[in-house]
């Protein structure tokens, strides 16, 4: 049925910009929600954004402001730009898909290293 992957991922220094992308194949593209979590080393995963059918958007606290969420429905990806990244951003990022049903689909994850 498919599969999600992620990329985009690299080390970069406090303030500097990362655009993530995650394609989908199969039909794993959800025009109901997608979204973006994070994961650093020791920590839950955590909600970083999420865009809903009508694109309507929400994010996390923390990210508010530096991050926008959006997606090419023809392309079938989701994008992630981070702007003035900090330190405490570094975490593996994953993609979600999520179906009307409540069925939540998984990228593999790409590394996001904020460091000087």
């Amino acid at each position: 049925q498919g599969q999600l992957v992620e990329s985009g991922g690299g080390l970069v220094q406090p303030g500097e910009s990362l655009r993530l992308s995650c394609t989908a194949s199969g039909n794993l593209f959800s025009i109901y929600a997608m979204s973006w979590y994070r994961q650093a080393p020791g920590e839950q995963r955590e909600f970083v954004a999420g865009i809903v059918g009508g694109g309507q958007t929400k994010y996390a606290d923390s990210v508010k402001g530096r991050f926008t969420i959006s997606r090419d429905v023809a392309k079938k990806t989701l994008y992630l730009q981070m702007n003035n990244l900090k330190p405490e951003d570094t975490a593996t990022y994953y993609c979600k898909s999520t179906r009307a049903n409540s069925v939540d689909f998984w990228g593999q994850g790409t590394q996001v290293t904020v460091s000087s």
